[in-house]
């Protein structure tokens, strides 16, 4: 039985166009969802960084303008400095869905709702997915 995926795009981005050629390469179901109309929740981004396992800063777009115009490393860097570490998860979660812009993509989500993966590295996506 194959499971379908959520996959959290931005739809000129190329590395978003290199993960679904890869997912239709290897005939894996996907969703696509836009990560800039559909941004993702705090409820949602809670769940997923939390089972990722990730530093929270790998959820983050750092190429992105939105990321380096609001000057989000120094902010990141200043939360660590001062907060317990759930206390910057939750901080960071509360940015990252502000702006789908600021978060890291693609993102694939399984059917059930859980964290797959962020960003596109395709030995990533191949243990994850395959």
């Amino acid at each position: 039985m194959s499971t379908s995926y959520t996959v959290l795009c931005h739809p000129r981005c190329s590395t978003c166009k290199k993960a679904l050629a890869w997912l239709d390469e290897h005939n894996i179901e996907y969703t696509w969802r836009s990560i800039i109309e559909e941004n993702p929740t705090t409820d949602e981004l809670s769940q997923w960084t939390a089972e990722s396992n990730l530093s929270i800063r790998r959820f983050f777009n750092t190429s992105g303008m939105v990321y380096r115009s609001a000057h989000v490393k120094d902010q990141l860097d200043d939360w660590e400095k001062n907060l317990s570490a759930e206390q910057v998860r939750a901080q960071a979660v509360e940015l990252l869905a502000t702006d789908g812009m600021l978060c890291k993509r693609p993102l694939a989500i399984d059917a059930q709702g859980h964290f797959v993966a962020v960003g596109f590295k395709e030995s990533e996506w191949q243990a994850a997915l395959l």
